[in-house]
């Protein structure tokens, strides 16, 4: 083992700054860009897409990450890796929907599938054809429209079924919701541009055509190669974590990717992309205010290398969820949060120096510019956001 190449943490953290695109000589200069740097920016809440792009851009405001999402199309949301939302590139997208997301999509019609059956009325896998044929000739009528204007326009969208019949949670849901979210698992609809702002989750839908298909075996290999070239060093349970995808499909992508294996500090080993076990150039100093659920925090099962683990009852939630965090050179430093006022708060978590608070508080109103008049409140709140938000 001795002979294994070493890949210290102090090497592991220059590699976050340079391949996430943190460092600011390392900013990318498209959204696109940005996000095959992570792989995919987590975008289950709305604002994070936005502040993880920023974080990363060298230049451009919100109307950036829009003009990407709603206007050039280059950057779209799936349902994939660990039944998450994710903002990933159209290039990568056939990848992600092939090695994760149709998987994801069968599991979610199954379900509705069983749901319907339980209700007792009738409803059939035909019904839902028929459900969703008339959702999309809705779409293609009016033009993008809301959850609630489908539900307006197509009667069997108001349909409502009984869940957990004859158990303590029985009650009536709707079905627009499960029909809607059964054709965007399946890329027959997208989220275009929300009603309100861009922290906004109030989604228009508009239709469109399935991803191109890809061998399953071929797109997790890819999607394997491409997160080991971000995340690397990982190990195989990392991979598993990130995914979600079944320990014999992670050994069989990483078999076809053939990674090399190094060393760490504390003597355990992980794996690099092939040939990728050389030192990352070195970089300036920096520091960066991140988004809850941000790629960079959120990308390992063991995060030791960047995150005390002391902290991390401050940063998460009860699901395992982080919250916004401030870092400084690869590795977490403490949280932030924006006020009812619009202030941004800060709170380090230790003593990084002088020079790393007066980086974080450029950052700090990096950021605040950057957002202008608009309030965040992130969905998985954590016991510092909190904190801090209330002042």
């Amino acid at each position: 083992m001795s002979s294994l190449p070493l890949i210290s943490t102090a090497e592991r953290r220059r590699r976050l700054g340079r391949r996430h695109r943190l460092a600011p000589s390392a900013r990318a200069a498209s959204v696109p860009e940005v996000a095959d740097a992570v792989i995919g920016l987590h975008a289950t809440d709305a604002s994070t897409v936005f502040l993880s792009a920023r974080a990363r851009l060298s230049e451009g405001g919100p109307g950036t990450v829009e003009r990407a999402l709603y206007e050039d199309v280059s950057l779209v949301r799936l349902l994939s890796m660990r039944r998450t939302l994710f903002a990933v590139s159209t290039e990568l997208a056939p990848y992600v929907d092939s090695s994760t997301a149709r998987a994801i999509a069968a599991k979610e019609r199954r379900n509705f599938l069983k749901r319907l059956a339980e209700d007792g009325h009738g409803l059939d896998a035909d019904w839902l054809a028929g459900a969703e044929s008339a959702t999309l000739d809705a779409l293609d009528s009016h033009g993008p429209s809301t959850g609630s204007q489908l539900s307006a326009a197509v009667p069997v969208l108001r349909r409502k079924v009984t869940v957990e019949r004859g158990g303590k949670y029985e009650a009536q849901v709707g079905v627009a919701t499960h029909v809607i979210r059964l054709l965007a698992a399946d890329g027959r609809i997208r989220r275009d541009r929300p009603r309100g702002s861009w922290t906004s989750s109030q989604y228009r839908w508009v239709h469109t055509e399935p991803w191109p298909a890809v061998p399953p075996a071929e797109a997790r290999a890819e999607l394997a190669r491409r997160w080991l070239r971000s995340y690397g060093p990982a190990t195989e349970a990392d991979l598993k974590w990130w995914t979600g995808w079944t320990l014999t499909d992670v050994r069989k992508a990483l078999a076809a990717v053939g990674p090399d294996t190094v060393r760490l500090d504390d003597g355990t080993t992980a794996l690099v992309s092939p040939g990728d076990t050389g030192p990352e150039p070195e970089q300036e100093p920096w520091a960066a205010l991140l988004p809850a659920l941000d790629p960079s925090a959120m990308g390992w099962a063991d995060r030791g290398f960047h995150l005390d683990p002391a902290h991390r009852p401050a940063l998460f939630d009860y699901a395992g969820n982080i919250g916004p965090t401030v870092w400084w050179n690869g590795r977490i430093v403490g949280g932030w949060a924006q006020r009812a006022d619009g202030e941004f708060v800060h709170r380090l978590l230790g003593d990084p120096g002088g020079e790393a608070e007066r980086a974080i508080a450029a950052e700090a109103d990096r950021l605040a510019a950057w957002v202008g008049e608009a309030r965040i409140t992130p969905r998985m709140r954590t016991p510092l956001e909190r904190e801090l938000a209330v002042g």
